[in-house]
């Protein structure tokens, strides 16, 4: 609903003065490229006033890109201002974007920043607040998993609302004629029928009955991604967290993974026991064994204890060094891919040296 906030450059205030609160017209902020009909405050805010959102699945880590933030506001200040609605729960307001600038300010000593605040009811804040940090360059999987439920989730609440009028409905999906589905529905979007019009192109129009729409469906046309990407990152959710650490980290790969995610609870903590033990993970082929036989109700320790001891053609002759002994001369913010693909890179490098030796000899 609400991804990102543009200002234009005539009625925008130098950003790096001191701002005064200030009501904006309608044509002042836009919001995913719509004019956005009721009148937005600006107010400077203490950093102590706004409470982080509820379940936040976006991490703010202090790494590198935190640090130039942070310098790029000691310099020009915060130049996009926060969003936040007055806080459901007690004083003060809940921030909705803009976490990791609320996170730079403390860092840089900062104590007042610019706050859009919008009245928004909880659906709203959750769609708002996911659409706006997806735009973000480096999302973990966990991050869009979490992302993803929740939006979904608050998309489903929003269609049981029977009040959307027909331009409110037409204005908010934009359906495509193959992206209706009567007969298998998630979503209802209030009382109204879809129909063609005389140019041939489908709309919506008041009715006795609801129409229903898959939700899933809008969900992956709205974040670019396809309704089984979409559903497989929902099923990280039901990962525990050391496992889905792993995943965050590049240990388990994404589609391997997905197969976890239909353990149970406590097969799942056993599974991480006997990975960390036998130091290795399963494979592609090995996780969707796991899977199986936990359906089947048949998979145990001992079970997992033989399956992933079974020697596997990326396992032979491998060298290993313990991660101790390299940390130290990497960056704290460096993925365990990142790790490796240097080393591999170093090692390239030094082959190639090498070779020129050789060569020259």
């Amino acid at each position: 609903m609400f991804s990102e906030i543009y200002f234009r450059k005539d009625v925008v205030p130098d950003m790096g003065a001191k701002m005064h609160e200030y009501s904006c017209s309608q044509e002042e902020v836009v919001m995913e490229g719509k004019t956005n009909t009721q009148v937005d405050e600006i107010k400077n805010l203490r950093l102590n006033q706004l409470v982080n959102f509820k379940d936040h699945p976006f991490k703010v880590e202090t790494n590198t890109e935190l640090f130039e933030l942070m310098q790029s506001i000691e310099k020009d200040g915060v130049l996009v201002p926060l969003l936040a609605r007055p806080n459901p729960n007690g004083e003060g307001y809940e921030l909705i974007s803009g976490h990791r600038r609320k996170a730079a300010c403390e860092w840089a000593g900062v104590t007042e920043v610019p706050v859009i605040v919008r009245d928004l009811d909880n659906c709203q804040a959750v769609i708002a607040m996911v659409d706006s940090n997806l735009q973000r360059e480096n999302i973990k999987p966990s991050e869009k998993a979490f992302a993803y439920r929740m939006k979904l989730e608050a998309m489903k609440q929003q269609g049981k609302r029977n009040d959307l009028t027909f331009p409110q409905v037409e204005e908010k999906l934009e359906l495509s004629r193959s992206e209706l589905s009567i007969d298998n529905p998630t979503l209802e979007l209030g009382k109204v029928d879809p129909f063609i019009n005389e140019n041939g192109k489908w709309g919506i129009k008041n009715s006795d009955q609801p129409l229903k729409v898959n939700s899933n469906k809008e969900l992956a046309r709205q974040v670019g991604e396809s309704k089984a990407q979409v559903e497989r990152y929902i099923r990280l959710t039901y990962l525990i967290p050391k496992i889905l650490d792993m995943v965050d980290e590049g240990k388990i790969a994404f589609t391997i993974a997905v197969e976890l995610s239909y353990l149970k609870e406590e097969e799942q903590y056993e599974l991480h026991a006997v990975m960390d033990l036998e130091q290795c993970t399963p494979s592609l082929s090995q996780a969707n064994r796991l899977k199986r036989m936990s359906q089947k109700g048949e998979l145990d320790m001992d079970e997992m204890y033989n399956i992933l001891g079974e020697e596997k053609p990326n396992q032979r002759e491998q060298i290993k060094i313990q991660s101790e002994k390299l940390n130290k001369y990497f960056p704290a913010d460096f993925t365990e891919h990142q790790k490796v693909e240097l080393i591999e890179n170093l090692v390239k490098g030094w082959h190639a040296a090498q070779s020129l030796k050789k060569g020259s000899r």
